[in-house]
């Protein structure tokens, strides 16, 4: 087998590959870019409805999960949203701001895949795609990369191989895997940015395509206001997408189905009215919604003929509505995977392995989940960017 020397191996060619690949070829090193996947960047491709939600100009610390809160400050800061702008903006690719910070490309995620290819191209890197990984081992001057295709000798090594979310796109377990070979430990893996699912029982089946607006919040972790959207197997919209990278499995989450709104004075004011109850929430909910919930927790009955009590426990559910999800929608649906390659046996600076010489983990295998909203994104610039400076 035809056998080579090169400065750095990127395994990965996703969002977090493609940035470390670019930021390490244009220092002067001899980059090849290897993937198991014909096609590049499918994550990106898929990603904001088609447009590539590509960072969030609110990036903070406090929008990302870790076992160690901190640890993603240092790349963040090395490279920065603004920075990522600053790069779009250089290949002329318009972009809007939708809401909460959250910024798109206007025509196609494909104007961020090509630019990040042609950055990779600037540096000359090489690319190997539909190249399978056979085994990678340490030697005394780096690591020895054996493929389906070639021999690569080198002296640093990158894995952007990414999580277990949406395996119909090629996502699979290899860079935890190959933390593991070399001794760094991996954190409690789950999906992340999912839906959640309930029993049949349980699930307003009638509601399936109902949305609204909501403050949605699970046992630990921030509350999120964002639209909630009934499906035929539980709940998912922006709101629950947000929440269930906080919450466990057998824990509830908590609903405000009327934020910043005041259900007792509605009732109120129509106290005395023959008005049928949903009719009154109609007002402000979907009437599909409120038909089927009110259902749940009282008799429909003319508006005069409740009890302040019976009103009381109405509001109370509306403003403060626990379920149990069932579970989530797993892999096949999350956008992300919560958890990841243990921080502690990384440096923040540079994302290199703290024992291993030579050896980097970036973006989603690493254990720093981004909220919605480009957060993910904005983390795999900036980590790939920090171990390209390195490598």
């Amino acid at each position: 087998m035809h056998k080579q020397d090169i400065d750095v191996v990127v395994i990965g060619a996703g969002a977090a590959g493609m940035m470390a690949a670019a930021s390490a070829s244009q220092r002067g090193r001899g980059v090849v870019l290897i993937d198991h996947m014909e096609r590049l960047a499918e994550k990106i491709r898929i990603s904001g409805g088609g447009r590539c939600n590509f960072t969030n100009s609110r990036t903070h610390a406090e929008c990302y999960l870790s076992q160690n809160p901190h640890f993603c400050k240092s790349a963040l800061a090395q490279y920065t949203t603004t920075d990522f702008i600053d790069l779009v903006n250089r290949y002329a690719i318009p972009w809007h701001e939708k809401k909460l910070g959250q910024l798109f490309c206007d025509d196609s995620a494909q104007d961020i895949i090509t630019m990040l290819k042609t950055e990779c191209d600037t540096g000359g890197t090489q690319w190997r795609l539909g190249v399978q990984v056979l085994s990678i081992t340490q030697t005394t001057q780096g690591f020895s990369v054996h493929t389906s295709r070639e021999h690569w000798h080198c002296q640093s090594l990158i894995i952007a191989t990414g999580g277990l979310s949406i395996p119909a796109i090629g996502a699979t377990g290899f860079g935890y895997d190959l933390a593991k070979q070399f001794g760094l430990t991996v954190t409690p893996l789950a999906a992340g940015l999912v839906p959640l699912t309930f029993e049949p029982r349980d699930l307003y089946a009638e509601l399936a395509g109902v949305s609204l607006d909501c403050s949605a919040r699970a046992t630990t972790g921030p509350q999120f206001r964002e639209n909630i959207l009934f499906t035929h197997r539980g709940v998912s919209g922006p709101a629950i997408l947000q929440i269930s990278s906080y919450w466990k499995p057998g824990e509830e989450i908590t609903l405000d189905l009327l934020p910043e709104k005041d259900a007792n004075q509605l009732f109120t004011e129509a106290k005395n009215s023959d008005l049928l109850l949903p009719n009154v929430l109609a007002d402000w909910l979907p009437k599909r919604f409120a038909q089927a919930f009110c259902a749940t927790v009282l008799d429909i009955k003319p508006m005069k003929q409740y009890s302040a009590a019976e009103l009381t426990q109405l509001t109370t559910r509306l403003h403060n509505w626990r379920v149990i999800p069932s579970g989530s929608q797993g892999y096949k649906k999350a956008e992300v995977t919560r958890g990841g390659i243990d921080t502690a046996g990384l440096s923040s600076k540079t994302m290199a392995a703290r024992q291993v010489p030579g050896l980097f983990f970036i973006g989603e295998v690493v254990d720093v989940t981004g909220w919605l909203g480009g957060y993910n994104f904005q983390w795999a610039w900036s980590s790939g960017w920090v171990a390209g400076q390195s490598a």
